[in-house]
């Protein structure tokens, strides 16, 4: 294997997570670029918090926020990853990956292309195996979940959740109006069908309810301030009362995916 090699890994939020805490835990360098106000849910397992409180951990893994490239030595040396503001890329050609992983989960390519690195991984719809990048991973739920695509796409995004609990759309909440959305409940708090979790101001200095449609636990909450527009996602409820470890958990969907992206890595670093 290559000595020192780097994965660098565009995104930060809760399927990248995985990701990245799988390349770390396997012992890789890992260098996380992401956008200047990151719009993560499942924010206790989305290293890109470290944009906004200088540094957060996930199951072990602390990341911690650098301003230059020139720093992420020194992270390294701390046994963590470092996380860059860069949604436009520009430090990717001086940073030479060895892999490149769009991870931004966007459903679409906003930039990343196949000379970026020896190889180029994309998650999700959005890319064509090939021509975007070299390899694409599936992340839709299901048993193609994790597979890897040599020669095409990802299944298009439907728009609907998985189930999860017998839920599907109805466990995940969307704005209902343009504002800023400031928040009334925390991550793991037991709420109940029709209760408010959070308010959007309006432009006009209106208060616009957010409320729940089944009762639950809150698993995602959108940052508190954010602005939002209509249709944005800023909740998901998981039905599984019982289940309040999984807010501060990497998810299954996650790993499974963060094992497929190890496999790539290691067959390309091992050659």
């Amino acid at each position: 294997m290559k000595k020192d090699a780097l994965i660098l890994v565009r995104g930060g939020g809760d399927l990248a997570t995985g990701t990245i805490h799988r390349l770390w835990s396997a012992g890789l360098r890992v260098l996380v670029l992401e956008a200047e106000h990151p719009a993560a849910i499942r924010r206790q397992v989305s290293l890109c918090e470290a944009v906004y409180e200088g540094e957060t951990a996930v199951e072990g893994l602390r990341a911690v926020r650098i301003e230059t490239l020139a720093q992420e030595e020194e992270v390294w040396k701390q046994n963590a990853v470092p996380v860059l503001v860069d949604p436009q890329g520009k430090s990717i050609a001086p940073a030479k990956p060895d892999v490149l992983v769009d991870a931004i989960l966007a459903k679409k390519n906003l930039g990343t292309t196949r000379d970026m690195a020896p190889l180029t991984i994309a998650l999700g719809p959005g890319f064509t195996a090939g021509q975007d990048v070299d390899v694409v991973v599936e992340t839709k739920r299901g048993h193609r979940l994790g597979r890897i695509i040599r020669d095409g796409s990802a299944i298009p995004d439907t728009g609907i959740p998985g189930i999860v609990g017998g839920y599907g759309k109805e466990r995940v909440i969307h704005a209902g109006t343009a504002g800023i959305f400031m928040d009334l409940r925390k991550i793991g708090d037991i709420v109940e069908a029709g209760e408010t979790i959070a308010q959007i101001r309006t432009a006009d200095g209106a208060m616009i309810s957010v409320t729940t449609q089944i009762t639950g636990i809150l698993r995602g909450l959108l940052r508190s301030s954010y602005p939002v527009t209509p249709g944005f996602k800023v909740a998901d409820i998981d039905p599984r009362k019982e289940e309040l470890s999984n807010c501060f958990l990497i998810s299954d969907k996650a790993r499974c995916i963060a094992g497929s992206v190890l496999e790539l890595v290691c067959a390309q670093l091992w050659k």
